[in-house]
């Protein structure tokens, strides 16, 4: 029976080459000499460092742009509050998104109930997984969640026939 995994997957491998870039060019640039400019990766966690909002502003769209040339969606982000670290300083947690949470994952499965076609959807862990009796139903689908879960950056994988 046809089936194929929908997931929300980073490649951490671009993530982490991107976090090096970043952190390269924070060294180098003018603008940051002397400051506590930085970013680091940890645990699907990259940490943002500043002087204070402004300058974290500026580190965090030096981030996007190349997390963008790297290929990485921006939509995996997902950027939490500002936190003072004493004195001036600020540091800004930026959690890399894994997996679809159970909300999200019900909406999906919802949405191809609700379509009409002759498949099932049935939620494993962080995925999930559609089967059906026609490859074209699951080629639908796949537009069809594509097409209405905009906003997370959604993959298909595992595509068995």
């Amino acid at each position: 029976m046809p089936s194929f995994d929908t997931v929300c997957e980073a490649n951490f491998v671009e993530v982490k080459n991107a976090v090096e870039n970043a952190a390269k060019e924070i060294a180098t640039r003018f603008d940051f000499k002397g400051s506590s400019a930085a970013v680091e990766l940890k645990d699907k966690e990259i940490t943002l460092f500043g002087d204070a909002e402004f300058q974290l502003q500026q580190v965090e769209e030096l981030l996007r742009g190349k997390l963008a040339k790297r290929g990485v969606d921006v939509r995996f982000l997902d950027v939490q509050k500002p936190q003072k670290i004493g004195g001036d300083k600020v540091k800004q947690i930026v959690k890399v998104r894994n997996g679809i949470d159970s909300e999200q994952a019900k909406k999906i499965q919802k949405l191809i109930k609700d379509s009409k076609l002759k498949l099932q959807a049935s939620i494993q862990e962080e995925k999930v997984r559609v089967t059906g009796a026609k490859r074209d139903d699951l080629q639908a689908a796949m537009a069809l969640i594509r097409k209405d879960v905009a906003d997370l950056p959604l993959s298909f994988d595992n595509f068995r026939d």
